[in-house]
């Protein structure tokens, strides 16, 4: 259980802080940076949810994402470096991903295909979601690139990934069923 009595510690004055699992990081670490952008990535989502509160389905999934993304922080906060720990730390699992998969699948089983790409807009959800869907790709790029020199579960690199999935559904989802979608037009003002 998390608790938080004082907000400030001062411990991260000099420029670093502190992993879960202890050792402390510059802040601007790779992994405080994936860690961030996750965290980026969840504040997206809430401001998308300004905007789905009328659409009950979608934002009940965009509630357990953000609770997912709180999971996915956690695990990025504490490396695996195979040593034996105090605690059974926070880890992404597969459960997860396949839920997304579930939730993909179901939005998109009512959507049109589509036949062009779709420019963010449309509706206010849309564009947030769209918003929200560009940020978790940068923070799977950051995930990825950290996955290249430290420890980063793969159950986390494929949540992250199929994540910017959901959101781009969820997007189109929130236009109107992909009716409202504002579509791409090649060479259109050349």
């Amino acid at each position: 259980m998390v608790k938080l009595n004082k907000i400030y510690t001062r411990t991260g004055d000099d420029g670093t802080t502190g992993l879960v699992s202890g050792p402390r990081r510059q802040k601007h670490d790779l992994r405080v940076e994936a860690y961030g952008t996750v965290d980026e990535t969840n504040s997206t989502v809430g401001l998308a949810r300004l905007h789905t509160s009328d659409m009950a389905e979608l934002d009940a999934m965009l509630s357990r994402i953000q609770n997912d993304l709180f999971d996915l922080g956690a695990d990025l906060a504490a490396p695996d470096t195979g040593e034996k720990l105090d605690y059974e730390p926070l880890r992404i699992v597969e459960a997860q991903t396949t839920r997304l998969e579930n939730e993909i699948d179901a939005l998109n089983a009512r959507l049109d295909p589509l036949r062009s790409f779709v420019l963010p807009g449309g509706s206010p959800a849309s564009a947030h979601l769209h918003l929200a869907r560009t940020v978790a790709r940068r923070a799977e790029r950051l995930m990825v690139e950290l996955s290249r020199r430290e420890a980063v579960s793969g159950a986390a690199l494929k949540y992250v990934n199929r994540l910017s999935d959901f959101l781009f559904v969820a997007a189109r989802f929130a236009n109107d069923g992909g009716k409202a979608d504002v579509l791409w037009v090649p060479g259109k003002n050349r």
